[in-house]
């Protein structure tokens, strides 16, 4: 669609084009009706065709008038052809010329927008002139203010017309550009937030455990997950951190069961006629059920959780994964959520399409269900 200046720039373009397409169609008529038996009428009006095909034709491909296009429109169109009718064409009565005359009122409309200021006036005072003097030639002085104000009140409008599109199309422009500018930081706060989440998720995880002392530092698993997310850090201050998403579901849940399982939480898992879900919903489950697990393995104190998932009976495409401990469990009203409940769960969930819901009570143990859609 262009700019709101393009936009302004392709309105008046056709709505002078249909403005000198008036026009024409009434001296077609007039010429065809009350001046059949004189050809210079005719070529009267070929000629003015030719220049509006050639000025309108030119405006429509470079998207704009070109002045010289207009001049020759006003000088020839405007103010040459009244008199060349008058001197060949037979045009001894007002009604022989009306028509010619009529063409300059959209002459000037397109000369009032396409020149600059000077030269729109110049060109202006030449058919204002043209009319005076051609109406003046067949005797119709009554008829000469009539037509003169067409010719003013068609530039004016025109320039009116012109001057409100362009100020409105600067306004669209602005208000696109805080929009574009809105967007962006938009998504620059969404992917410094997933990043965020990444960290809570992986690195601040292992940290945590290993500062706790549960789990020994030098053990193989351990330090193989170390290594893991020290390379994500380092391709996370590179900015290259474009992690490749997951192709299934199944395979996504086992590496995020077995990111966890090296710190030392057991997860009895199962699967069951897994659905085909998109990339980044395959990916939205593993982070959650990831995030789910380190939350049983700092919290519940069992250092075992089960992992169900399967298709949705309810929803045909649809997926639900769970994550359940029989640890103490807590008081859902009394609780409030942390960042890794609250976004690395629900968050990542919410983003892909679905939901996360938390089932617990004190001595019950905590169920985590993950469903999308939602």
């Amino acid at each position: 669609m262009g700019s709101g200046r393009q936009r302004a720039q392709s309105f008046m373009i056709l709505a002078t084009m249909l403005y000198r397409a008036s026009h024409l169609t009434a001296g077609a008529l007039a010429v065809a009706q009350h001046q059949r038996v004189l050809p210079a009428q005719y070529i009267g009006l070929a000629v003015a065709l030719g220049l509006s095909v050639l000025g309108y034709g030119a405006a429509l491909r470079r998207g704009w008038f070109d002045p010289r296009h207009i001049w020759a429109d006003v000088m020839v169109t405007g103010c040459a052809l009244p008199f060349l009718l008058c001197t060949w064409g037979g045009a001894r009565e007002p009604a022989s010329l009306e028509w010619a005359m009529l063409l300059g009122g959209s002459a000037s409309a397109a000369a009032s927008i396409a020149l600059e200021r000077l030269q729109a006036l110049a060109a202006l005072a030449l058919l204002v002139a043209a009319h005076l003097v051609g109406y003046q030639l067949v005797g119709a002085s009554t008829a000469v203010v009539g037509h003169v104000n067409s010719v003013l009140s068609s530039a004016v409008m025109a320039w009116v017309f012109w001057w409100y599109l362009r100020r409105q199309g600067r306004l669209l422009d602005d208000a696109n550009a805080r929009a574009l500018g809105a967007e962006t930081h938009k998504a620059r706060y969404a992917e410094r937030l997933e990043h965020h989440r990444a960290l809570h998720d992986t690195v601040l995880a292992t940290l945590t455990t290993l500062a706790a002392g549960g789990v020994d530092a030098n053990a193989p698993a351990v330090r193989e997950r170390c290594a893991r997310e020290a390379a994500y850090l380092r391709r996370l201050i590179q900015q290259t951190a474009d992690e490749v998403p997951h192709r299934e579901i199944g395979a996504a849940l086992e590496e995020a069961v077995g990111s966890v399982e090296s710190l030392q939480l057991r997860v009895t898992a199962q699967y069951h006629d897994l659905p085909t879900v998109p990339p980044q919903v395959a990916a939205a489950f593993a982070d959650a059920v990831r995030e789910a697990l380190n939350n049983v393995r700092r919290h519940a104190g069992t250092g075992h959780a089960y992992l169900t998932a399967t298709h949705d009976p309810d929803r045909l495409g649809g997926a639900v994964v769970t994550v359940v401990d029989r640890g103490p469990g807590f008081d859902p009203e009394r609780y409030v959520p942390g960042l890794g409940l609250r976004g690395s769960v629900h968050g990542r969930m919410a983003q892909a399409g679905g939901r996360a819901s938390v089932d617990t009570a004190p001595g019950e143990g905590v169920r985590v269900e993950l469903r999308w859609p939602a």
